[in-house]
Order: C-alpha cells, then sequence, then structure tokens
C-alpha cells in the first residue's frame, strides 16, 4: 500500500491557461512547456519530481528577440504547440509563431533558460511541429496535416520533399498534435483529432520506422470523453512520458465546463494527467480522471504560491503575462521601490496595445484584490480573455467604476466616489445562480475594500460573457493590472484560491 493512501491529487496538474501540454523526462526530473499564444513572455515551463505538482521555472520565450508579436496581432494567434525534448545534452523546443516567422527551434542546456534564438525552420510549414531522432541520429519533424521530414535542428535546413504519412481515422476533423516515439520494438505516432472542442479525441498507430508505414490502434481513439457527461471535457492534444519505474503517462489539455447548455469553460483548456497501460503494445488509457491514483514513487509537492507579490523583486514573476509585448517603458517595478508602475499607451483594454500585466486564472472560486495608486493616471484590476470580452473595476483620484465588455457592447455598470489616495480593489468569482438550462457559470463581482476591511459590491456580471463558448478561440481568464491612462502604480496584488 503506498505511503500517500488517502491523499486526494487533483487533476487538472497544472490548472488554469495551459494548454497543449508538451513534456519529457532527463533522469528524475520531468519539464513541460505549454502553449501562450498572443502572451509575451510566451510558452510557460514547468518542473516536477513527480509528475503530479509542478512549478513554473520560467518563460522559454522571454527575449524581444525571441517573440515578435505585433501590434495587428489577433487574440488566440501567436505562440501554437510547442513540443519539448531532450536529445544529446540539450533540451529542444519546436514551436509555430502563427503572428510570423512559422515554425522554428530552440535550444538551452537549463530548461530554466536562457533559450537561444530562434532557428527559423523555412522547410517546415503548418502548426503543430514534433521532433523525434531514430538511431542513425536523423531529426525527423512531424507537422500537423500529418506530414512529415527529416531536418537538421542544428542549421533549420530541410532535407527533401514534406511526406503525408498517417492522419488519423479518415474524414476526421483536424488532424493535428503529432508525436513520434521509439518505444520497444515499434514507432509510434500519437496524434489528436477531432478539432479541440467537444469531440476532441486521442489516436495513435505504430509502424517499423518513423516514416511507418503505419497500422492505426484498432481501438483508437485511444482518450475521448466526446458524447459523455464527464466533468472534463475537450480531452486531447496529448503527449506520453515513461516514469522511473517503467510505468507511462499521458500529459494532454482538457476543459471543466460548468453551468448549463452548453456549458461554458472560463479557464481555458488546462493541462491534466492520466496513467498508461500497454496491452498486445497499444497504450490503454481510460477516462481522464478529476482524481489521480496515487503513484509509486514519493510526491514530491511543489513550493506553496505565495498569496501576495508586494513586487519587492527587480523583475516580475514568471507568472505574470502581458498581451503581444511588455516593455520596460510601460511596465516598471525600478520607479517606485515595492510597487509596480504602469504607464498607458492604449486608451482601454478595448485596444490591441493595452498596457495590462495579468496572471492566469486557475481557480473556478477565487478572488484577487490589488492596491491602485491612480492619482497620476487611470487604470485598475481586469479580467481579460480578449479585446472584446473583459470586465473591470476602474480607479481616477477620488473615483472607481465597474466596466464591462462584451462583444459589441461595452457599459459603465457601476461608480462611486472613494478617498483621495491609494484604494484596495477586488474581484470575486463565486458560483451561477441555478437557472436550470440557462445557468452561465459563474458570477464575477467587483468592489472596493472599506476602511475596516469589508468589502463593498459594486456590480456583479455573468461569466458566460468571459467564456471561450461565447467569445472564442485558444485561450482562457487572466486577471490583472492595466492602466489606461497617465501612469498607475501598483503596490501589491493578491490571489487566494477558494476552492478547485
Amino acid at each position: 500500500m503506498s505511503e500517500h493512501q488517502g491523499i486526494a491529487l487533483r487533476n487538472p496538474v497544472i490548472p488554469g491557461f495551459h494548454p497543449d501540454p508538451s513534456v519529457c523526462r532527463v533522469g528524475d526530473d520531468y519539464y513541460l512547456v505549454c502553449s501562450s499564444f498572443e502572451y509575451f513572455p510566451g510558452i510557460p515551463v514547468f518542473h516536477s519530481r513527480d509528475l503530479v505538482h509542478w512549478t513554473q521555472l520560467g518563460n522559454a520565450l522571454d527575449r524581444p528577440s525571441q517573440l515578435r508579436l505585433p501590434r495587428e496581432l489577433l487574440s488566440s494567434a501567436g505562440i501554437y504547440a510547442p513540443t519539448l525534448r531532450h536529445h544529446d545534452g540539450r533540451f529542444w523546443l519546436v514551436v509555430t509563431n502563427v503572428a510570423g516567422g512559422g515554425n522554428m527551434l530552440f535550444t538551452a542546456t537549463d530548461a530554466a533558460g536562457p533559450w537561444s534564438d530562434p532557428i527559423p525552420l523555412p522547410g517546415v510549414p503548418g502548426i503543430d511541429p514534433d521532433l523525434a531522432w531514430d538511431e542513425d541520429g536523423t531529426c525527423w519533424c512531424t507537422i500537423a496535416g500529418v506530414r512529415q521530414a527529416r531536418i537538421d535542428p542544428v542549421t533549420g535546413e530541410t532535407f527533401g520533399e514534406l511526406r503525408r504519412i498517417w492522419s488519423g481515422t479518415p474524414g476526421a476533423k483536424a488532424p493535428e498534435a503529432p508525436h513520434l516515439y521509439r518505444i520497444g520494438d515499434h514507432w509510434y505516432l500519437l496524434i489528436a483529432e477531432g478539432g479541440t472542442e467537444r469531440g476532441h479525441g486521442v489516436a495513435i498507430a505504430r509502424g517499423p520506422s518513423p516514416s511507418g508505414p503505419f497500422e492505426p490502434c484498432p481501438h483508437n481513439p485511444v482518450v475521448t470523453h466526446r458524447g459523455t457527461e464527464h466533468p472534463i471535457q475537450n480531452t486531447g492534444h496529448a503527449d506520453l512520458v515513461q516514469a522511473p519505474d517503467g510505468s507511462w503517462w499521458m500529459v494532454l489539455l482538457g476543459v471543466r465546463p460548468r453551468g448549463g447548455t452548453p456549458g461554458w469553460h472560463v479557464l481555458g483548456r488546462e493541462t491534466f494527467l492520466v496513467p498508461v497501460e500497454w496491452v498486445d503494445s497499444w497504450p490503454v488509457v481510460g477516462e481522464v480522471p478529476s482524481e489521480l491514483p496515487i503513484p509509486s514513487w514519493p510526491l514530491v509537492p511543489a513550493p506553496v504560491e505565495p498569496v501576495r507579490d508586494d513586487f519587492e523583486l527587480g523583475e516580475l514573476r514568471p507568472q505574470w503575462i502581458s498581451p503581444r509585448d511588455r516593455s520596460p517603458d510601460h511596465c516598471t517595478t525600478k520607479d517606485r521601490s515595492g510597487w509596480l508602475t504602469l504607464r498607458a499607451r492604449g486608451a482601454s483594454l478595448d485596444e490591441p496595445d493595452a498596457v495590462f500585466v495579468g496572471r492566469r486564472q486557475q481557480h473556478l472560486t477565487c478572488e484577487a484584490r490589488t492596491r491602485v495608486d491612480a492619482g497620476q493616471g487611470r487604470g485598475g484590476l481586469a479580467v481579460r480573455l480578449d479585446e472584446e470580452h473583459h470586465y473591470e473595476i476602474e480607479a481616477t483620484e477620488g473615483e472607481v467604476r465597474v466596466l464591462a465588455r462584451a462583444g459589441s457592447l461595452r457599459t459603465v455598470l457601476a461608480s462611486r466616489t472613494v478617498p483621495s489616495g491609494p484604494v484596495v480593489l477586488g474581484v470575486r468569482f463565486s458560483p451561477a445562480p441555478d437557472l436550470g438550462p440557462r445557468t452561465g457559470p459563474d458570477i464575477v463581482t467587483f468592489g472596493v475594500e472599506e476602511p475596516d476591511g469589508s468589502f463593498a459590491e459594486l456590480g456583479s456580471l455573468d461569466g458566460r460573457y468571459l467564456s471561450t463558448e461565447v467569445a472564442g478561440g485558444f485561450t482562457g481568464r487572466v486577471i490583472g493590472m492595466y492602466a489606461a491612462a497617465g501612469t498607475v502604480h501598483f503596490d501589491w496584488f493578491d490571489y487566494t484560491p477558494q476552492g478547485s
């Protein structure tokens, strides 16, 4: 019996907007990366010792020379579907920037960075690139579609024409997210199909060489929750990893929809973990559980993330992200000691160049607060999905107001006067009232902190308008601070989970 018997291990293992996970193992350590789309810095990098508890080491693309996301970039464009591998003593990261540059490679000797500047792959079109090396050192790059070519990962040169290989169930939508592995006597090609919505699934085939020919698994899809009542949906875009004890595991994305019909997911696509068994040289996965089985190895809990960021460090923590860029001219912790200073560029969060610094919402029930000095400008606390879907509470000297943007509609929900000087703004996420099939995912409530520390509610909004089912796209909610005019200072930011 495991020494951890009775411990509940929650799935997702990396909650919030962390889609398209790719994982590799180096000795007793695991490393994982995710898509980041229009946000800078790009590609969060995580580390774990047990596959269950993950700590963010940094972001692979943290310099403008690595990541160009122009002002005209649409939300949910940018960085798509990285693959992370370790080969010949180095980490290799291949990814698509659909904003420009296409497929490109980055390398590092330490997953925490620094990562190299990009090595372009001009002969590799499309999205979702994968890397695999065969026994003689040949590197194979496989992309969505599914097509494949040999490349030189050092120079980016492609050899020969792209060749179409096994592409999943005939007629199935969106064969993508290919990953190629040598396991035992076979080469396995793992793909996603069915689209990244409710029809998502994982299929696999095997063959004698990296280029096939591939025989599909007779039990495909090996993972899907389509057409079920399971609380985890949209399961797909998977990657396999072997633990030191010989067991196999799969990381994949999924969502947790809430409310009535059609069900709204608000945190984006999250990273889940599931054990894998092998039967007749085929992987057998089953349902993705909300609680994981206890592994046979020791658990290594990650450091507890502090509730408060007081901006005392010289640089922002890696969890903080911004749309498209984060210029030190507009975002700094160096102007006022212990404060984050934001200088406005766009006039509101409707603008693609708005100055916003946020962190992913990772819990369905939680709250966030920040202490704002808007004496020289206008700004506050926001929940962002994209330029057309965001809620915020905004401060100017002596006044706060609650704003909402949903599609083509923008409104001022509430306002009130406040004493001069810094003010504490807050947002809470709570379960929605039961309206039968029309029940939304949650309620988003904004308010200010009174002098006695109590929370004075100013306005509540239906959370469905900050969901992927309403807004579309590939991202999830990001909660953070912004400046819409002048200069705005933030003393601290609190994020407090209150549920899963």
